[in-house]
């Protein structure tokens, strides 16, 4: 089975609130709501890719020294098995806004059970209860 190495972030605001982006409809998946971040290319590293996706999804630049790695997904799909290393991040520069016209929230940690979410991403949910 093909492994599939995805790079996500928990950006966490002042509030305390973490953002989730909603998968947009034609993408696999769509409609259901993630922590941003996307495909590592080969070459790249899960923080070079992390700033390439918060740059072209959202409008956003951080720096690989705002990223601190909390935890990762495993988890097996019908055609592939993703790896998902996620950081967390307190800072970027610009305000988040979808450039794919996808839908964005910023949600309370207590809250993020009530967006339906990508099978692997929901395990993340208690570990970031916990942390923040």
């Amino acid at each position: 089975m093909k492994i599939v190495l995805v790079s996500a972030v928990a950006l966490i605001d002042r509030d305390g609130r973490i953002l989730l982006a909603q998968r947009p409809v034609g993408k696999s998946m769509a409609g259901l709501w993630e922590f941003p971040g996307g495909k590592v290319e080969s070459g790249e590293t899960p923080e070079a890719a992390l700033i390439r996706e918060l740059h072209e999804e959202l409008g956003i630049n951080t720096w690989s020294s705002c990223l601190a790695p909390l935890t990762f997904a495993s988890h097996a799909y019908e055609d592939f098995h993703l790896l998902m290393p996620l950081f967390a991040c307190r800072k970027w520069e610009g305000i988040a806004k979808g450039q794919e016209d996808q839908s964005l929230a910023w949600v309370p940690v207590n809250k993020l059970r009530e967006y339906p979410m990508p099978p692997a991403d929901v395990p993340l949910i208690p570990i970031l209860r916990d942390w923040l």
